[in-house]
């Protein structure tokens, strides 16, 4: 396969030109324009930020890629999924209160915004994809039905994938309840009992009979759930949890086989951000000291090659002192150190996500970059 081409152009401004018209001028450059955007529908997929942490994107960033959008003759939105997990975003009200919260309105951004598997984490469409994990990824629905799709992502590190970069967030952040589930677990839910207050909610919306109520307790029987995850957004209380029991390496490779199944047959344009470096997602209620200074803004039609060209120039930066990375570095120093996501996560790697998004055909690691 040839080298996909990478746009790249550093955070350094001029009297000029600041960050958001550097932005506006790398995406340009790098070809989103050349797609048909004519009365069609735009799904920019990026991370609203969970409630307290303060590295997620600025919604300026935002504007800019909405607003280039509509200048094309398109009708962008903003969109991400309801979380697996109990926090600020497990439902689509919940969701929109932080997104509002942390600055992305239709005022600030130009656009709307729309949490692609509804309400409660449950309005998906079935994707074929025909991966060797997953045969039917669960996807949110107006992610699908938009006719183009927009990565913008934080790319950052990530406690269980290494790094955060675009298949993450595409992967990842496009399934809905069931479909993080799927990637995120072997498992079926469980129940705290101590919280659970027997109200029935996760009964009514069982569609398996999965779930009971006796002695005033939930009881879930994992021969008739199908791990849809319902019962986790309807649960007053946050008694009921998924089971994170898949390794790291089947995480990567159902994430890239859910990417691939969110980006084909359809135009895709990838953007991601190499600034406030975190050493954990966007998904904490907090953030810590970034790990390296901040990179770049980087562009490409190949969510790959972007990537790993991202972590590239990552892996080139120095350790901010004070930093989790920093921490290990010195802790582990007879250790290599070429890898800073694997230092700051030492039982996490982000290769075999790569490798298998190549071997099945999302893209190549083989990358040209072109800095403007």
């Amino acid at each position: 396969m040839d080298k996909s081409k990478v746009y790249f152009t550093t955070f350094k401004t001029s009297f000029t030109e600041n960050l958001l018209t550097k932005l506006r001028r790398l995406i340009i450059t790098a070809g989103i324009k050349d797609i048909d955007f004519t009365d069609k529908y735009a799904a920019i997929k990026i991370h609203f930020g969970e409630y307290g942490n303060l590295a997620f994107l600025r919604p300026n960033y935002a504007k800019v890629v909405a607003d280039v959008v509509k200048e094309a003759g398109g009708k962008p939105f903003l969109t991400d999924c309801n979380t697996l997990y109990v926090g600020s975003r497990k439902n689509a009200l919940d969701h929109l209160d932080t997104a509002y919260a942390n600055g992305f309105s239709p005022m600030t951004t130009g656009c709307h915004v729309l949490i692609a598997d509804g309400l409660k984490g449950t309005d998906e469409t079935l994707v074929p994809v025909d991966g060797e994990y997953v045969k039917e990824a669960k996807v949110g629905r107006a992610l699908m039905d938009a006719d183009i799709l927009i990565s913008l992502t934080h790319f950052k590190g990530h406690e269980a994938t290494s790094f955060g970069g675009a298949i993450k967030n595409i992967g990842m952040g496009g399934g809905s309840r069931a479909g993080k589930m799927e990637m995120h677990s072997d498992g079926k839910p469980t129940v705290t009992a101590e919280k659970c207050i027997g109200c029935a909610s996760c009964t009514r919306v069982c569609a398996h009979t999965g779930v009971t109520v006796a002695d005033k307790k939930a009881v879930i029987d994992h021969d008739k759930c199908v791990g849809c995850g319902r019962c986790i957004g309807v649960c007053p209380k946050d008694a009921i949890e998924a089971t994170y029991d898949t390794s790291n390496k089947k995480l990567n490779c159902k994430m890239a086989e859910y990417t691939k199944a969110i980006c084909q047959n359809r135009p895709c344009f990838h953007i991601a951000l190499v600034c406030d470096v975190s050493p954990n997602c966007d998904c904490h209620a907090e953030n810590d000291i970034p790990i390296i200074p901040d990179v770049g803004m980087f562009a490409s039609f190949d969510p790959v090659a972007l990537d790993v060209a991202c972590a590239d120039a990552c892996n080139r930066q120095p350790i901010i002192a004070g930093s989790v990375l920093a921490e290990n570095a010195e802790h582990h120093g007879h250790c290599d150190h070429t890898d800073h996501f694997h230092m700051t996560h030492p039982d996490t790697e982000w290769e075999s996500c790569i490798a298998h998004s190549v071997k099945i055909g999302l893209g190549t690691d083989q990358y040209e970059l072109i800095e403007i």
